[in-house]
């Protein structure tokens, strides 16, 4: 099976072919720059000096800048090299096991993501998180009594999955808190579990018996899953998915109770080239719109309505998510689509009937890929929101957003 990287496949061909047609010069600039862009990279984070950077992530930025011609630093891939080098930021950050656990509960708590929610509390506490500052998360309460770095990572968290976007002042507050490179790597692993969220919500994972939940949410979890999974999807016989090392180092376990989670989930995909066989390029590009779309992400909206037209999505699909028009009038599988990205980046839950809609329209297996598609760009567009991506130069923004 094909897997989907961080640095997502889908993301890098997609905005190839688009930024082949950006670079005609359509439309006018965007506004000028506020003044923690970086003139050169057009984002919060200067262009990435090739002699500071080891030969693995020069090879990474390589392959990137290949298929980004005239935006290298246009993709979260690229700004992740802003972070602390050779680490995996969840067990290595020098932020400490604490305070990652907190980037991750606070991605969680404003995705009201319960599962995530209730393994990674269990982690949090088990490394040394104060339970009092779990507590706020949880609860969304004031920040005032926090530490520093404690409350930077929170307001980031809820200004980004929030408002979709960072404000100047807490972008410089959290510069000045955490760092550069910390703030990459808080940032580049609230973008991961996010993606892990969608997924997670998608097929309303659940918690297994005998397991507590921890997290108040503003919705009942529907009650379509199979009691062996807990999740909306069967367990697949001998599908054993094995946690990374430092997570069993870590934690003495695998973070995932057997049959559960991302990875069991995953597991029912095929990958992109069987998707893309199967519902064509199209299809795709309307998944990562609606994802687009659902998170006022310019750049990946731009960009890829560029990809998408030319790759034969018709424009009325396009202004349909574009303007959150509805979707009747619609094919099925289109319209299909859009409301089940709606619920899941709106509501935070798909309703048991949108789902069965889905199934019923694409099969699990392409579901399961479509949803990893959203994933993608979920992550994606946490990246160019937090360090404030800008279009190519010459590239009109083509998304209503503030």
């Amino acid at each position: 099976m094909r897997e989907f990287k961080s640095v997502s496949v889908i993301v890098l061909l997609s905005l190839f072919v688009a930024i082949r047609v950006a670079a005609q010069g359509i439309g006018n600039a965007e506004d000028a720059m506020p003044k923690d862009v970086y003139p050169d990279s057009r984002s919060r984070l200067p262009s990435i000096q090739m002699e500071s950077l080891s030969e693995r992530a020069k090879r990474a930025y390589e392959e990137a800048a290949a298929i980004f011609p005239g935006a290298p630093q246009a993709m979260g891939a690229a700004l992740r090299l802003h972070g602390t080098p050779g680490i995996i930021p969840q067990a290595e950050s020098p932020l400490g096991l604490a305070l990652m656990q907190l980037a991750i509960l606070t991605t969680a708590r404003e995705h009201d993501q319960p599962y995530e929610w209730s393994l990674h509390e269990m982690q949090a506490i088990a490394v040394g998180l104060d339970p009092a500052v779990i507590d706020v998360v949880r609860h969304r309460k004031p920040l005032a009594k926090l530490g520093d770095p404690e409350a930077v990572i929170i307001q980031v968290g809820r200004e980004i999955f929030g408002a979709h976007k960072l404000s100047s002042v807490t972008f410089a507050h959290a510069m000045k808190v955490l760092r550069k490179s910390n703030l990459v790597d808080v940032v580049g692993l609230m973008a991961d579990y996010s993606g892990t969220s969608a997924v997670l919500t998608a097929f309303n994972q659940q918690m297994p018996p005998g397991w507590r939940q921890f997290l108040p949410l503003p919705f009942t979890p529907p009650g379509d899953i199979h009691p062996d999974s807990r999740s909306r999807l069967p367990l697949i016989p001998g599908v054993l998915p094995v946690a990374p090392g430092f997570m069993t180092a870590l934690y003495g376990r695998p973070l995932e109770p057997v049959g559960t989670g991302p990875r069991y989930i995953m597991g029912h995909g095929a990958g992109l080239g069987s998707l893309e066989a199967r519902v064509g390029r199209a299809v795709i590009d309307l998944a990562i719109l609606v994802t687009a779309r659902e998170h006022q992400s310019q750049y990946d909206w731009t960009i890829n309505e560029l990809a998408a037209v030319e790759g034969g999505l018709a424009p009325a699909v396009i202004d349909v998510v574009r303007n959150r028009k509805p979707t009747e009038g619609l094919a099925e599988r289109e319209a299909c689509l859009i409301e089940f990205g709606r619920e899941l980046f709106q509501k935070h839950v798909v309703s048991a009937e949108t789902y069965a809609r889905a199934v019923k329209v694409f099969g699990e297996r392409d579901l399961v890929d479509l949803v990893r598609v959203m994933g993608a760009h979920t992550r994606e567009a946490a990246m160019l929101s937090a360090f404030d991506q800008h279009l190519p130069e010459g590239q009109r923004p083509l998304l209503p957003v503030p």
